[in-house]
């Protein structure tokens, strides 16, 4: 691998379900952010690390710029307002959509503001007509005078060379701010509670998926290299704990075999894991219950 003479930080912002999440994993080549598609899948800001030559790029991955409905959703726009700054430049996803809608327009107004370096980046690019593309990029440019325009499709994997190249002027000079071997800045633990998450984003209808937060109790490597980890999902009523679990366990057993098989893959070893499910009523609206969960809350 070359010597990192160039290393920065790298904001990712932008409405929910634009493809954040999905742009950070493609860009480091692995999966470091859950995805789904629900809105508001990531709760917590991610760095996602990628080496190229001679560079290191750091992308945080944000939650979506939304109304917040929950004490949990003011934090979610917090993590949001909080990366936009003290960044080497923001990347801002937006849909192939000729109009600047609120959460865009907020998020210029930040960028202008803290005088950003600012990209917009127009991913799902690969669901619409040429024609139609020129017509986002006029009226984006109205909006802001962006550095660069890129059209991509994260989903794809089109145009993510090209954008590397353009936010690679960018990156300071300076030494790397993480080791070579590091993708992410997240404990395993997290990383780990986030898809048993992603699991039940994925198979779980409405807002129950929504109202569950997990925990991981134990995270334990034997002796013969199987890792146990013991997890607790956390929803927010009796009925929503049923559904959960779901008919002789089979729902339960189907998220925890989804997550177990990607635990394997992050891991590199196998695993045995254990699932609870408990109620914790409206969590999402208790400050001291957020902490608990690992979303550091402090207003």
């Amino acid at each position: 691998m070359s010597e990192i003479k160039k290393s920065g930080i790298i904001t990712l912002c932008g409405r929910p379900n634009v493809g954040k999440s999905t742009l950070a994993n493609a860009l480091v080549g692995e999966k470091v952010a859950i995805v789904s598609s629900k809105p508001q899948t990531t709760r917590n800001r991610i760095c996602a690390v990628l080496n190229r030559g001679e560079s290191q790029f750091v992308f945080m991955d944000t939650p979506g710029l939304h109304k917040p409905r929950t004490r949990l959703g003011d934090y979610m726009v917090k993590v949001v307002e909080e990366s936009v700054a003290d960044v080497d430049a923001v990347c801002l996803l937006v849909e192939p959509i000729p109009n600047v809608g609120a959460p865009e327009q907020e998020l210029i107004d930040r960028i202008k503001a803290l005088k950003l370096p600012a990209v917009l980046v127009i991913n799902k690019i690969d669901t619409v007509k040429k024609e139609e593309l020129l017509q986002v990029m006029e009226t984006y440019r109205q909006a802001h005078e962006f550095e660069a325009v890129v059209p991509i499709s994260a989903q794809q994997g089109e145009g993510l060379d090209e954008l590397l190249e353009v936010l690679e002027r960018f990156l300071p000079e300076g030494p790397q701010l993480f080791p070579d071997d590091v993708i992410t800045d997240q404990p395993e633990r997290q990383v780990m509670a986030e898809i048993i998450r992603e699991k039940l984003l994925l198979n779980l209808d409405k807002e129950i998926p929504h109202g569950t937060a997990v925990t991981i109790e134990k995270f334990l490597e034997r002796e013969d290299g199987v890792v146990e980890i013991e997890a607790v999902i956390y929803c927010e009523k009796s009925s929503h704990k049923g559904i959960i679990i779901g008919k002789h366990g089979v729902m339960l057993k189907k998220i925890s075999t989804q997550a177990r098989q990607d635990m394997e893959h992050f891991l590199c070893a196998k695993i045995y894991l254990h699932t609870w499910v408990k109620v914790k009523d409206n969590w999402r609206d208790n400050t001291a219950l957020i902490r608990n969960f690992g979303y550091t809350y402090d207003s």
